[in-house]
């Protein structure tokens, strides 16, 4: 979900206790919907790894491409992003996204890994947010409440 989508987002139809993930950085449908009471409760949790790829150093220094703004490899992030949702104890929904964002990089230009692990999280918390939309009718009837 980009960013200025975030405008669209609504919260769920019902509030719940975040249990375990940091309040920062949870998808937003899910950050609008937080209380202090609640039966219903969140778990959140998000993990990202990293790896890089990149041409032997001996085959860059006689590649003349090295020198021309040609990539000379790539940085990975894998994004996987699990939400729980329970009330009572009794789970009601639990959803996960996964995200792999692949940048090249070459001598003169490279992303930052900032860039790429805030776009992979943006990624599964975008991806999150669309399934609870989705979702949304089914958890408040399983809860008994209503829009």
């Amino acid at each position: 979900m980009a960013a200025n989508d975030t405008a669209s987002v609504r919260p769920l139809p019902f509030k719940g206790t975040l249990i375990s993930g940091n309040p920062r950085e949870l998808p937003p449908v899910v950050a609008m919907s937080l209380t202090n009471s609640s039966p219903v409760t969140f778990s959140y949790r998000e993990e990202l790894t990293h790896d890089e790829h990149h041409a032997s150093t001996l085959l860059s220094a006689i590649e003349n491409l090295t020198f021309a703004p040609y990539p000379t490899g790539e940085y990975v992030v894998t994004a996987f992003a699990s939400l729980s949702i329970s009330s009572r104890g009794q789970p009601i929904g639990d959803y996960t996204a996964q995200t792999r964002i692949t940048r090249p990089y070459g001598m003169y230009s490279q992303p930052t890994h900032k860039e790429l692990d805030d776009e992979a999280r943006a990624a599964v918390r975008g991806e999150i947010d669309r399934k609870l939309e989705a979702e949304s009718a089914r958890l408040a009837a399983s809860l008994g409440e209503t829009e």
